[in-house]
């Protein structure tokens, strides 16, 4: 399966987090990475399964890597219908008020542009001590075991 891994980050974080996901993705998988700067909306492949990665900046917003795209999406609101998705938000809850809001942003703009999301928004908080991937990973294989069920269209 053709998998692409988008992240928005500030940090660092999301990409690195990003690299970790297609390591436990690689082996059956054919799967590449992308910054959100680097990526429109028009880009993404109804053949390959999206999964983003942001977290949030300011307050409550999507990060400056992610900002275009997600600009795009809400002025020009494509029928991004047939594209699947997932997406996997940084925060931190010591910022209660706009914890993980920048994930929450950007599903709500993909969904109201007719994209499926596949699974739950997964959701990584700094304070908790965890490290992300070892949250992210299974995440992902729950996602992937949630795509490969069948429609019950």
């Amino acid at each position: 399966m053709k998998i692409t891994l988008l992240y928005g980050t500030e940090s660092g974080n999301a990409a690195m987090l990003c690299e970790d996901l297609m390591e436990a993705l690689a082996g059956d998988n054919e799967c590449a990475v992308s910054s959100l700067a680097d990526v429109a909306p028009a880009d993404l492949d109804p053949g390959t399964f999206h999964i983003f990665v942001t977290s949030t900046h300011g307050t409550g917003d999507v990060p400056a890597t992610a900002a275009q795209f997600f600009e795009a999406l809400e002025a020009n609101r494509p029928d991004l219908s047939g594209i699947r998705f997932s997406i996997f938000g940084l925060g931190d809850r010591v910022f209660a008020d706009t914890f993980n809001q920048g994930s929450e942003k950007l599903m709500q703009e993909l969904l109201a542009c007719n994209a499926t999301l596949i699974g739950e928004r997964g959701l990584h908080d700094a304070s908790s001590g965890d490290m992300p991937e070892d949250i992210a990973i299974p995440w992902v294989r729950e996602c992937m075991a949630a795509l490969m069920q069948p429609s019950s269209e």
